[in-house]
């Protein structure tokens, strides 16, 4: 009898160990919120390829930037993909907000585009603007209107995530959209046309990183130094063999044929190693060299 009660003991220990275990293995996972982008490709395929859930990285894609910021805001995500818009507001909710990672820096990837000409759109009485209010639309729909000199107050400003902005119809009535790579794709064939990018605005400098608590860094430096190794391989393999890259991020992209992944890819620049003229200018956007892993 003794030894019965030995051996269930012992095999009641072990369970209750493994079950422990495991809790914790998944509970360690880091949670990376995100949202379709060109600029996260990186991300898209070494969770395809399985090297984030080798490092124990998971992604919770989004539909928006903002609806990507606002899960990590409610405590859902570890860590999160933001332009310097998001970053900020982040920042203002919650203090401890800190860039650790940089991917990359659009270079014509956020666009304003209009069903007429910009001349059009500057006599015009009235015009419909649909945007991502909380988001880097904003910053890049005012640098637009203070360039081109067009009264906001003609502006009937409709707030909506890119997944329903993709289908807003192509009307009579004038109308700015501001987007992103790979929304675009869809309303480009539907008769829109771009006006306006960060390609030639360049008074705002969009950029991408990856931001977490400086505690979740503190505690998985090694875990985020390994992690900016895979994404500095899979953007080699991206340059090197964008076809093959292809095949395991398109799913995060939407409707993107392979034409199209390769002209966004010419509409970003990729920042993992950045120059020191870049980390001058993101200095003053509050992006500390020493909080960034290279």
């Amino acid at each position: 009898m003794w030894f019965l009660n030995i051996l269930t003991a012992a095999i009641l220990t072990f369970f209750l160990s493994s079950c422990s275990s495991g809790q914790n293995a998944a509970n360690d996972k880091i949670k990376i919120a995100t949202n379709s982008w060109i600029g996260y490709a990186p991300l898209f395929y070494a969770k395809e390829t399985g090297e984030l859930d080798k490092l124990g990285f998971s992604l919770i894609t989004n539909v928006s930037l903002a609806e990507a910021a606002d899960v990590y805001n409610v405590g859902k995500a570890d860590m999160v993909t933001t332009t310097q818009h998001e970053y900020h507001a982040l920042k203002e909710l919650m203090g401890d907000v800190t860039p650790v990672i940089l991917l990359d820096r659009s270079n014509g990837g956020d666009m304003i585009l209009s069903n007429v000409s910009l001349e059009k759109i500057k006599s015009a009485p009235h015009v419909t603007a649909y945007l991502e209010v909380d988001s880097i639309n904003a910053e890049l729909l005012q640098e637009f209107i203070k360039k081109n000199r067009i009264d906001q107050k003609k502006l009937s400003i409709i707030n909506e995530d890119q997944q329903k902005i993709q289908d807003v119809q192509n009307t009579k009535e004038p109308t700015l959209i501001v987007t992103y790579t790979p929304y675009d794709v869809s309303l480009k064939k539907k008769g829109f046309k771009e006006i306006a990018s960060t390609r030639n605005i360049h008074e705002l400098v969009v950029i991408d990183a990856l931001c977490a608590r400086k505690e979740v860094i503190e505690q998985h430096k090694d875990r985020l130094a390994a992690l900016k190794q895979v994404i500095d391989q899979k953007i080699e393999q991206i340059k090197r063999d964008p076809k093959r890259s292809f095949g395991y991020v398109k799913k995060y992209l939407g409707d993107m044929s392979y034409e199209d992944y390769l002209a966004s890819l010419q509409n970003i620049e990729w920042i993992n190693h950045p120059s020191k003229e870049l980390l001058e200018v993101i200095a003053g956007m509050g992006y500390k060299e020493k909080d960034l892993i290279r």
